[in-house]
């Protein structure tokens, strides 16, 4: 009896494991979802339906693609539902136009496999096998492969919810605002610098702004901050910051990174207090406890913080002495800068003068793209972006190319905007061929180059500190007449035509109000503006 027990036991356990062991195969292979779910073999739908579906969920306006077989259902279906589908000449443009309407609107990202965007009966066809085969061994595997292609497209056509997920955002506690309005309050030469991240949903910009302007403390704004001021706000500053920085008894970082930008924090000045937020921990304490200490350091969002900031200190007010200090400074720099762009250059025209002239011409609605080294940098000192999120650069990196891709971007979704790129030679010939893109999809825009003929950005230390020119020069293009052949409208300037600059100017801006993108060849000299500056 004891051994027929011990048997029947044994059976029995034997039964369990191979049933459970059939169990979990048959759910690892999809037998048990296809139990309960349809697959559609003579479906013609496709997987580019779904994608274009949630897409159009998430309000999504415009794709940004290169043709490709391998997307082509994305593609059809979007514009089926409505979506604009813009084509580029290089993808590298197709990515940076998604990345400048991210900026303006807010992120979409999407990646998926290519086995599941075309029809059934397409992916059956590729991935299905042989028909015919021999031996056990080829029968699995064709077994085998059609159960994989069913698994894709089990229950593929279930209604789902595609409404957008909630999206989390770190905001300060009560105790870090009032930790940081008591410091504030106590200070006698507080600043703040405004990082693009405070430009981040949910807080809207003129919220942000409204802030700023009831602490009347002075600011520093950089990357997609720029605008966020109006340019003649006593309150923005945009030269001397090293010393401000020095001076400052307490700096609020919203949203700046104490990275190469801030020399990793050795700027602040001995004793200073520094507030720190950031919604990402890793910025937020860049090269902290080596070059710099934060008093509070807030993982939250900038914008709310000082939204935050303001309520709490209603009846506050910025020292006049510091402010009035801060801006006269700020004057006699600006005084030195026009008595440098009005000082000839030896050849061709003067940059710092072309930029001026632009300035003084950009419309209250234009939007700024930047894509460049050493003419870009000038620019970041001389234009001034008339709104918040009109000023659009590569960021911390430098990247070289955006200029045509976020021009594109920034032009759909502000099609009554006067958006200018501010290109350098180099970085122009990353996106020059766009030109045609701009005509196909009737996206007018003003490209103003910086023609020097040479890399002057990294050729200015690299002469200096290495005695070479080598790779750095170039020769003076006509790029207008490469726009003109792609269906722009191109004009050059240099030394002979500096008395109608202003008038090409304004030239170039009907041209652009009548639909037709205009590149302007602007032939520049060299002036000692940036010295110094060092680029890697």
């Amino acid at each position: 009896m004891d051994l027929l027990t011990a048997v029947g036991c044994a059976v029995a356990v034997l039964l369990v494991t191979t049933a459970v062991a059939l169990l979990g195969a048959a759910h690892h292979l999809g037998l048990l979802y296809q139990l309960f779910h349809k697959v559609e073999p003579k479906s013609p739908r496709h997987g580019g339906e779904l994608v274009a579906d949630v897409l159009k969920a998430h309000g999504v306006r415009f794709v940004f693609t290169l043709a490709g077989g391998h997307i082509s259902p994305i593609l059809v279906a979007a514009e089926k539902v409505g979506i604009r589908v813009v084509d580029t000449r290089h993808e590298a443009t197709a990515v940076f136009a998604a990345d400048a309407v991210s900026r303006l609107s807010g992120p979409v990202f999407v990646e998926l496999p290519i086995d599941v965007l075309y029809p059934f009966h397409v992916v059956e066809k590729e991935v299905g096998g042989p028909k015919s085969t021999r031996g056990l061994r080829g029968k699995l595997i064709q077994w085998y492969l059609k159960n994989y292609v069913r698994n894709l497209f089990v229950g593929a056509w279930e209604p789902r919810d595609v409404t957008p997920l909630p999206v989390k955002v770190p905001l300060a506690t009560e105790d870090e605002m009032q930790r940081c309005a008591e410091l504030l309050s106590r200070a006698t030469k507080p600043l703040v610098l405004v990082g693009s991240q405070a430009m981040l949903p949910p807080t809207p910009a003129e919220e942000l702004r409204d802030a700023l302007e009831a602490l009347g403390i002075p600011c520093y704004l950089g990357g997609a901050a720029r605008g966020l001021l109006p340019p003649d706000s006593p309150l923005l500053l945009r030269h001397n910051r090293r010393d401000a920085l020095r001076d400052a008894d307490l700096v609020l970082l919203a949203g700046s990174v104490c990275d190469f930008r801030l020399s990793y924090g050795r700027l602040f000045g001995r004793g200073a207090v520094i507030v720190a937020v950031n919604r990402d921990r890793v910025q937020l304490l860049r090269n902290a406890d080596v070059f710099w200490r934060p008093r509070i350091a807030v993982r939250g969002d900038a914008a709310s913080f000082v939204v935050g900031l303001a309520q709490r200190l209603r009846g506050f007010s910025c020292p006049t002495h510091w402010l009035q200090r801060l801006r006269e400074a700020e004057q006699k720099k600006e005084r030195a800068n026009r008595e440098k762009a009005a000082t000839p250059t030896a050849q061709h025209l003067n940059p710092m003068d072309v930029l001026y002239r632009m300035d003084a011409l950009l419309p209250p609605d234009s939007l700024l793209v930047a894509d460049g080294g050493d003419f870009v940098g000038t620019a970041a000192y001389i234009v001034r972006p008339r709104r918040p999120l009109s000023w659009l650069d590569p960021g911390a990196f430098g990247t070289l190319g955006v200029g045509g891709g976020f021009a594109l971007g920034a032009k759909l979704c502000r099609p009554e905007a006067e958006v200018w790129v501010i290109y350098g030679d180099g970085s122009l010939g990353y996106s020059l061929m766009e030109f045609d893109t701009f005509v196909r999809h009737k996206t007018p825009i003003i490209a103003l180059v910086g023609n020097d003929a040479c890399w002057s950005q990294i050729a200015r230390e690299q002469v200096a500190m290495l005695g070479s020119n080598v790779a750095c020069g170039l020769e003076f293009v006509d790029y207008h007449a490469a726009a003109e052949a792609l269906g722009g409208k191109g004009f050059v300037l240099g030394r002979p035509d500096s008395k109608q600059l202003d008038a090409v100017l304004r030239t170039a801006q009907d041209e652009c109000r009548r639909g037709r993108p205009v590149l302007i060849n602007a032939l520049i000299g060299k002036t000692d503006f940036r010295e110094g500056s060092i680029s890697v």
